[in-house]
């Protein structure tokens, strides 16, 4: 197995999601007897202590565009594979990269460029194949779930199938590392309101949310027993014990559809618009449309038809397990192999 280095950043603005399916990719590789590198401008402690267990080397970039600091690194691990995630990264950056003779894999969820210079583009959502590419001629496109890259950890949930509970009690809420608009206080006042007896939920939230101290005081004053949890190591197991989830429409999803978590979804940005038209189509889970829209009340209304449908909840199970297998990284992995830098 050879070295790969991944150029991925991670913060406030930008989420987690990338250096999650990042780190999820490079698991998997340094699984198999490689080596993984990582150059980013990511400041999130949590984020860096995940790379430093796993002894990756860190290259730490004083802003997320510089270019030149990246070109440097690079120049020390001459015909590796580089890969790229982060919207900020355009065909500019991608054939710089391939100017310097890397090998070059994009993780890219909206076909938003021009054009695109990588040898593979992977795009593991459920609207992948939906979008147009305007790729190269040597451009190998890996679309779909059979490439949702999932860490290490969720393996050991790899091929079981969920049982559906009569009755939904535990709710799971995340909505990204960030939430910087405080989505999750919304979707916990709205859990207030859930006519369900019984009922409990646990709140995941990021090392880079700063409404902490905001969640804690409606936890504490909460009718609903909320157990808020911070910068979390253990999502399998909370996802495994949850039987309804809150979620925002990112790389989450999948992790839920995985471990078959039924799941109510609200958009947070622009992109993520992209995977709940994947959703609709498919029906997946419940789309809620844009949190800065939904009101609690359309929160509760939606949680609670979901907790009381036992067939919803079974229908949606089944099928984010059909697709969502936990191969992704595997293939990935061989269509890197069988390609020469």
């Amino acid at each position: 197995m050879e070295t790969i280095v991944f150029r991925v950043d991670a913060g406030p603005r930008i989420g987690t999601g990338h250096f999650m399916r990042c780190l999820a990719l490079a698991q998997a590789w340094k699984d198999k007897g490689g080596r993984a590198i990582f150059i980013t401008s990511c400041r999130i402690e949590g984020l860096l202590d995940r790379l430093r267990d796993e002894d990756f080397e860190i290259h730490a970039l004083p802003a997320p565009d510089d270019w030149e600091d990246t070109r440097k690194i690079l120049t020390n691990y001459p015909g590796t594979w580089v890969v790229l995630d982060g919207y900020h990264f355009d065909g500019a950056y991608q054939q710089k990269i391939k100017g310097l003779g890397h090998g070059l894999l994009v993780i890219d969820d909206m076909a938003h460029l021009e054009n695109y210079y990588a040898d593979i583009v992977l795009n593991q959502d459920l609207h992948a194949e939906m979008l147009q590419y305007s790729c190269q001629p040597y451009t190998r496109l890996l679309l779909g779930t059979k490439y949702v890259l999932l860490r290490r950890e969720f393996q050991a949930w790899r091929g079981k199938k969920r049982r559906v509970p009569d009755k939904a009690r535990h709710i799971l809420v995340t909505l990204g590392g960030a939430d910087p608009a405080n989505h999750t206080l919304k979707v916990v006042r709205a859990l207030q309101q859930v006519k369900v007896s019984g009922l409990e939920a646990t709140v995941v939230i990021g090392g880079s949310n700063a409404n902490a101290d905001i969640l804690h005081a409606e936890a504490f004053k909460s009718k609903v027993p909320v157990h808020l949890v911070r910068d979390v190591k253990n999502m399998p197991e909370l996802m495994a014990r949850a039987d309804v989830a809150a979620v925002s429409a990112g790389t989450t999803v999948w992790e839920l559809a995985f471990v078959g978590v039924p799941s109510i979804v609200g958009i947070t940005t622009e992109i993520e618009e992209y995977l709940a038209k994947g959703l609709r189509k498919y029906g997946l889970f419940t789309d809620i449309g844009w949190f800065k829209d939904v009101s609690e009340e359309q929160i509760k209304n939606t949680l609670q038809d979901l907790i009381q449908d036992e067939g919803k909840r079974r229908s949606m199970t089944e099928l984010g397990q059909r697709l969502v297998d936990g191969a992704g990284c595997d293939n990935t992995i061989k269509e890197l192999l069988g390609r020469k830098v």
